[in-house]
């Protein structure tokens, strides 16, 4: 089974992700055995982001690498396992806030696609960058 970078790569709908995950120089903490459970925002996702938003992350790679692994957590969290929880914890640090009222939701996202298995976690599918705070 393919990793999570593997998945994101060969998806073609997470290009904006994968350039970010490899800015960040995180590829291979994503391609180690983990598990981890990724809130996976696709390109779209980027899109609605204020333009130049971006290119000024990528040009800031501490700010750039708190983002996304805000979109991690350690340990491999099903929809079935997080519609228990109220919130995950980020490897960011932060917790990441998950409600099931209208759907799946994970702060400021809807879940698209849930339970993407990978090899070393899972992947849940967003419409929208979530950020801290």
């Amino acid at each position: 089974m393919p990793d999570i970078v593997d998945i994101a790569v060969g998806a073609g709908s997470f290009n904006t992700l994968v350039t970010a995950v490899k800015a960040a120089n995180l590829v291979d903490a994503l391609k180690s055995p983990g598990p981890f459970t990724v809130f996976a925002p696709t390109d779209e996702a980027f899109a609605k982001l204020p333009p130049g938003t971006i290119q000024t992350l990528v040009q800031n790679i501490p700010q750039l690498t708190r983002i996304l692994m805000f979109h991690v957590a350690a340990g491999k969290y099903t929809q079935a396992d997080l519609e228990k929880l109220e919130s995950v914890a980020s490897l960011e640090g932060s917790p990441i806030p998950v409600k099931f009222i209208d759907g799946f939701e994970v702060k400021n996202a809807t879940v698209v696609a849930p339970d993407i298995e990978a090899d070393n976690g899972v992947i849940h599918v967003i419409d929208n960058v979530i950020l801290m705070g």
